[in-house]
């Protein structure tokens, strides 16, 4: 067998499956001011520099992070000096090896202040009561003026009860979705198909504290999903009273087929509609929990319903009398 030419230039290592990365994707963008470029050369920048600092804090040399994560000490360089367009495995490895959370690589802040780190780290040793008394005594007390929101999965009435509460209370109503639709000048759907649930969500928060900052009284209709976000959910419920309006399934299932909603139009459709009801209520069922109260609409007059919602609110907030609504 014949030796190979010592001057044969080396071929390439292929990288390792764990190595491959995907086809970077296309920028989206978000309308208005809330455009969103999402810039990989940056990300890969501020990555490099998140793990190099995260190595000097504990004294780590870049031969020892790439013995210990198992990525070859070449990758690793490439990394830190953001030219390395990382796997998630790989970039689950270090984290591990850094002993760090993985979304600490690209939060906003390059280091969280020694408080803040150190009441995460209490939170996390709580068991759940303790935690749920904590959370009531930091958001007691923080809503401003009058302000009410319904939260629950579409179908459950907030629509219909929000305006009729927010007459009873003599206060204005607004509902989230149609504040997104006037700041996108889109619908919803047309939001979600060009720019996806990131762009929703925020256009979502951007209106949410809009809502806060221009109203000190108001009922305010939410979106369903809202309670899945948590940075967005925690404004509300620090600066809202907040009513988690319960249905049965089927009776949610009905409220939405009278809306003449072309997505359950055949009976194969609204069978797999009901199914996904109770699939989505139980999956939020832990973050609807967290409302200040409850309410089971299921069976109940819109009378009856808005006279047992303003009857939970808290002193305080319950009417005196009816105010005239600002127009």
């Amino acid at each position: 067998m014949k030796s190979p030419a010592r001057n044969k230039p080396r071929a390439r290592r292929a990288l390792s499956p764990a190595e491959a990365t995907l086809e970077p994707r296309p920028a989206e963008v978000v309308p208005g001011k809330l455009a969103l470029q999402v810039n990989e050369s940056e990300l890969h920048a501020l990555l490099g520099q998140r793990v190099r600092d995260a190595r000097a804090r504990r004294f780590m040399t870049r031969k020892a992070l790439a013995e210990q994560s198992g990525i070859s000490l070449a990758y690793l360089a490439r990394v830190e000096g953001g030219t390395g367009n990382i796997s998630l495995g790989l970039l689950q490895r270090l984290a591990l090896a850094l002993n760090l959370p993985i979304e600490s690589f690209f939060t906003a802040e390059e280091t969280p202040s020694a408080d803040f780190a150190l009441i995460v780290e209490f939170l996390k040793r709580q068991p759940p009561d303790r935690l749920a008394h904590i959370r009531q005594q930091l958001f007691e007390g923080e809503a401003g003026g009058q302000r009410i929101a319904l939260i629950g999965i579409r179908g459950v009435g907030k629509s219909t009860l929000g305006p009729l509460l927010a007459e009873r209370l003599g206060i204005p109503f607004v509902e989230l979705n149609r504040e997104i639709e006037k700041e996108a000048n889109l619908a919803v759907s047309e939001i979600f198909t060009l720019y996806g649930q990131h762009g929703y969500r925020v256009l979502e928060r951007s209106c949410l504290e809009r809502v806060v900052a221009e109203y000190p009284d108001v009922v305010l209709a939410t979106g369903g999903g809202i309670v899945a976000e948590s940075a967005t959910y925690e404004v509300l419920l620090s600066s809202f009273f907040t009513i988690w309006l319960q249905a049965k399934p089927r009776v949610m299932f009905e409220r939405v087929l009278a809306q003449h909603d072309a997505r359950i139009a055949s009976t194969q459709l609204r069978d797999e509609a009901i199914e996904n009801i109770g699939r989505t209520l139980d999956a939020r069922r832990r973050l609807y929990e967290l409302a200040h109260a409850f309410f089971d609409t299921s069976g109940k007059t819109l009378e009856q319903i808005v006279t047992a919602l303003v009857a939970t609110l808290p002193r305080g907030r319950a009417p005196a009398l009816v105010r005239s609504v600002p127009r």
